[in-house]
């Protein structure tokens, strides 16, 4: 696997309604300055800003709701073809089936077809009004290796991650709009689930005046590869060599730790009774998973 050149954007988020060449204007300007980008990444939310200090309203949110055939998720496959990149707007406000309010994160393709889409499992609550999802994504982004979706809170819960590098993930794009003292804490955070997954992290918060700001990108071993010193508009990048995770889970973590080899197949399953299930050796490690699939 290459090197996959990622333009991590912490910028401040879009209104709502903002007519769509704005943010077209500005993923080309991202571009035009870090040419070299593979994956553009924006924060949480970022076209659905209800103004400073942006208060998350419910009702805003709900009348900006659109399902993934809408034409806000066509605009944006349109200009990830156009950009010729892989493209993560940040997520959106997405209309359900069944008229649910969802937080949606999106991956769209240098061809312009929409790759992925991840519906937040952990929504800020009591603080936001999001309906919950219930499937974990992760997305082939071919020549490079294989990304994982999260956003912002989802990182606070290490199952969420775990099950993602079980998924064969490579690199996880957690997007983020932290506006909260908190910020401080997910960077830690970055870190430990890098380290304990054996992934890359990329988060990516919203800039100032709204957000913390603070964008990071950590390799498969907790190094930080990038980082924002503060909240100013900025733009991370790094060429992420997609085969670090492979050779840190087989020569360990410092040459040391190699927590995916940690069973064998004979050895008895340990029982999780917070989940109802258990920790099956011979299905542990991710390239077990990935043989078991159909």
């Amino acid at each position: 696997m290459s090197h996959l050149a990622v333009a991590a954007v912490q910028a401040p988020p879009r209104p709502i309604g903002e007519p769509f060449p704005a943010f077209a204007d500005e993923a080309a300007r991202v571009l035009a300055d870090v040419p070299e980008t593979q994956l553009m990444v924006f924060p949480e939310l970022h076209l659905f800003s209800d103004g400073i200090p942006d208060r998350q309203r419910s009702e805003a949110l709900q009348e900006a709701a659109q399902p993934l055939d809408g034409p806000l998720v066509n605009e944006l496959r349109q200009l990830a073809g156009d950009l010729k990149l892989w493209l993560v707007p940040g997520s959106i406000c997405e209309r359900g089936p069944h008229g649910q309010l969802f937080n949606t994160s999106l991956v769209l393709s240098p061809e312009g077809a929409l790759a992925a889409s991840y519906r937040k499992i952990f929504p800020w609550r009591p603080f936001e009004p999001y309906d919950p999802g219930d499937t974990f994504v992760t997305v082939d982004l071919p020549g490079f290796g294989r990304a994982g979706l999260s956003i912002c809170y989802d990182a606070w819960f290490p199952e969420v991650t775990r099950q993602l590098a079980w998924m064969g993930a490579d690199v996880i794009i957690n997007v983020v709009k932290t506006t909260t003292p908190d910020r401080a804490q997910e960077l830690i955070l970055a870190r430990a689930n890098a380290i304990v997954n054996q992934v890359f992290m990329i988060s990516v918060n919203c800039a100032g005046p709204t957000g913390q700001g603070r964008s990071i990108i950590v390799d498969p071993e907790g190094a930080v590869l990038s980082e924002a010193p503060d909240d100013s508009p900025c733009v991370l990048s790094a060429a992420l060599d997609m085969g670090h995770p492979g050779r840190v889970r087989s020569e360990g973590t410092a040459g040391l730790n190699r927590m995916w080899s940690q069973f064998r197949t004979d050895d008895p399953p340990i029982e999780l009774p917070i989940y109802g299930g258990r920790i099956t050796p011979a299905t542990w490690t991710p390239e077990a998973h990935t043989k078991h699939q159909p």
